[in-house]
């Protein structure tokens, strides 16, 4: 305690801020690595829960993929021709192949048509019949053959604009299929034109029976070598690695970017799974073999009907019909992004020795959109994550539940930390799915941290406001204590020295005899001060060590006042003030739940602090009075003519020790024990206490509560 008392004292409040900042750092920063780290616990535990959707999510997509795909793979070699063989061969029964149908059926989201290319590089569709019958031999009117032909065009223009067939025309001559590029048919226009009033195409059918009649010419051979291919070897070109074919895919299919161009964050990435330059090795699925299967199969030879338009929801028999039975080998379905950024879905079959490709036409984005955007909405992913779509390192697609159309269209927006890169399965396997996070929510766990801490943050700012500001009361008290104990030495040094002084000469018969009753009166009056000063200390003492039981008593108002006017006569009278005691009857009736004891030494104290203040007041009175207020409370009052109470002490001036002023610049004499004391004896015996300032002087009021229906009585 010593220890203590010692180092408050040499302790002022810049110090104990700066003590108290040091403390605070030392308890915030270490706690706040904890709750960082736990923060982050929680979000690495988060993106693990939201990694594993992910992985869920992406095997759900390749699943639907491979079905989709794995449909088309079990289709046999017969479908993509228009005419199909039902039943047992030798019945000779014929139907549409179900790939004819029209409009395009298919459960392949965006798929324009089917195709054939044979050996010699012919391409075919199952839309149209390849026969010399009339189409409405087959039940398809000429409207409906219009518009076969124009998606069969479309899809012949997409594979020549990929330079997958010839960009010729196909006509029958001499019974055989000759094909002429176009460039190399305007060349003929010009060099063999067509006899006179040919027109159009059949100026072009001129020209193309006497080319087959004349062997002089060989088809194709006037193309350039580079533009030269052998027909079906561009399908052989389109899954090597993407050199030329990359950059010139770029002017036909607008692309977001490459991966390792997106704005990625890779910090919840484990360190064994990024690569070189910062790229995470994607998660690939396994690349199962290709197997090709083996099968018979049975198609009609061309022909030509004679008969009616028959419905296609009907068989046809016909006994002319050629049928001829064969065995095929299949590979498995390929996948490849188009230059004109049409996916191709095709496959290679062997039948006679010779090689045909047959696949399909498929748009990118409903493709893409249908089963991947469908799937990814459907989760709580989209609300937290993108979802990037990259083919061979170009991003095409990117999907969003954070913006309102749903889908990102810059570069600049591609951006988050990296939650999960995976390729789909083969024939899928240049598809990568790449989730990105830009909002990754804690969880549960996380608010509650984040609660935490925010609690635990205000109550350490809360707690360390209140002890530094319970270290300055400290600081103060000692200081006040200080001054306390440098008053009460003063208190009682001088009546001490007065009373001896007095004392000596009395008893050695120094003092004359009209001095006596003087030098008597003065050891009477400064005994009766340090009497007083006592009983405060030890009244002072008592409350602060919380022994103190008051004792309330009814006791009426005007025995109370003559109580005090006993007491304090004399008091006022050596001080050279004038007493002046105005208790107004209605209040003088009154009885009121007091001790007698107490209010006497509140009034005294009162009296007391009036008579140093107003020392050199030009009044030299103090007026003490009474009287009931509006609530029914009796209201005593202690009045001086000095210079009053500063507003910034009025409330201040209860404190314990509290002392206007520095100690050796101060005028007036106390120990600043007296107001305080008076406010807790009231507070004790429920009442209440304040000061007003008054014109001049202040005044001291004391109210308390008045017993109702009494009558005078005096005090027991």
């Amino acid at each position: 305690t010593s220890m203590t008392r010692i180092s408050l004292t040499e302790l002022d409040r810049k110090r104990l801020r700066w003590w108290l900042v040091l403390f605070f750092l030392a308890l915030v920063i270490p706690t706040a690595i904890l709750i960082r780290q736990a923060y982050s616990e929680l979000k690495w535990e988060a993106f693990h829960q939201y990694r594993l959707q992910a992985e869920a999510l992406a095997a759900r997509i390749d699943d639907q993929f491979m079905r989709l795909i794995n449909d088309e793979g079990v289709r046999p070699f017969t479908d993509y021709a228009f005419l199909n063989i039902a039943g047992d061969p030798s019945a000779n029964f014929l139907q549409r192949s179900p790939l004819s149908t029209f409009p395009v059926t298919s459960v392949i989201p965006g798929l324009i048509g089917y195709f054939q290319v044979d050996a010699q590089g012919v391409f075919s569709t199952p839309l149209l019949p390849q026969s010399k019958a009339a189409p409405t031999a087959y039940g398809i009117g000429m409207q409906e053959l219009q518009q076969r032909e124009v998606l069969a065009d479309r899809i012949r223009q997409i594979l020549s604009d990929n330079r997958l067939v010839q960009a010729g025309e196909t006509q029958i001559a001499a019974g055989k299929r000759t094909v002429v590029d176009r460039r190399q048919l305007q060349a003929l226009r010009r060099d063999r034109p067509a006899e006179p009033g040919a027109k159009g195409a059949g100026a072009d059918k001129d020209i193309m029976e006497r080319l087959a009649l004349d062997d002089s010419v060989t088809m194709l051979e006037q193309e350039s070598a580079e533009e030269q291919m052998p027909a079906q070897a561009a399908f052989d070109q389109l899954n090597e690695a993407p050199t030329r074919r990359e950059q010139k895919k770029q002017k036909f299919t607008r692309t977001l970017g490459r991966v390792e161009e997106l704005k990625l964050d890779y910090r919840y990435q484990d360190k064994s799974a990024v690569g070189v330059a910062g790229q995470v090795v994607s998660k690939t699925a396994p690349v199962l073999a290709k197997r090709a299967r083996k099968e018979r199969s049975a198609l009609p030879e061309p022909l030509a009907f004679d008969s009616t338009p028959k419905s296609e929801a009907h068989a046809q028999k016909t006994s002319d019909v050629r049928i001829r039975t064969f065995e095929s080998e299949i590979d498995p379905f390929e996948v490849s992004l188009l230059d004109s950024g049409h996916f191709v879905l095709y496959r290679k079959v062997w039948r006679d020795g010779q090689r045909y490709i047959q696949g399909a036409l498929i748009e990118q984005q409903p493709f893409l959109q249908d089963v991947i955007e469908a799937a990814f909405y459907e989760t709580v992913l989209s609300r937290m994550s993108d979802l990037i779509v990259a083919y061979q390192g170009n991003v095409f697609s990117a999907f969003s539940g954070q913006t309102e159309r749903g889908y990102l269209s810059s570069a600049q927006e591609l951006s988050g930390a990296l939650l999960y890169q995976t390729r789909l399965s083969a024939p899928l396997n240049d598809l990568e799915l790449i989730f990105s996070v830009r909002r990754l929510p804690a969880g549960p766990g996380g608010t509650v941290v984040t609660w935490v801490g925010a609690v635990l943050m205000l109550v350490l700012c809360g707690g360390f406001y209140l002890m530094y500001r319970l270290g300055v009361k400290q600081i103060d008290l000692v200081r006040q204590q200080q001054d306390f104990v440098s008053a009460v030495s003063h208190e009682l040094k001088t009546p001490l020295t007065s009373i001896r002084m007095y004392g000596e000469i009395l008893r050695e018969g120094w003092a004359p005899e009209e001095k006596k009753k003087t030098y008597y009166d003065y050891i009477h009056d400064e005994s009766e001060r340090l009497s007083r000063l006592i009983a405060n200390v030890l009244q002072l003492a008592r409350m602060t060590r919380n022994d103190v039981q008051v004792d309330l008593k009814e006791v009426a108002v005007s025995t109370l006042m003559e109580s005090v006017r006993s007491k304090i006569s004399s008091q006022i009278e050596q001080a050279g003030f004038k007493l002046i005691l105005n208790c107004e009857d209605e209040a003088a009736q009154a009885i009121i739940p007091v001790d007698a004891d107490w209010f006497t030494q509140i009034v005294i104290n009162l009296v007391d602090n009036a008579i140093k203040f107003a020392a050199k007041a030009e009044k030299r009175d103090i007026d003490i009075g009474c009287r009931r207020q509006r609530d029914g409370s009796l209201l005593f009052t202690v009045r001086d003519y000095g210079p009053g109470v500063p507003r910034d002490q009025m409330k201040k001036i209860f404190k314990l020790f509290y002392r206007a002023g520095n100690e050796l610049t101060r005028e007036a004499v106390g120990t600043g024990i007296g107001l305080a004391l008076v406010h807790q004896l009231t507070l004790a015996m429920k009442g209440q206490v304040d000061v007003v300032n008054k014109e001049p002087g202040a005044e001291f009021r004391v109210s308390f509560s008045a017993l109702e229906n009494r009558s005078k009585q005096p005090s027991g």
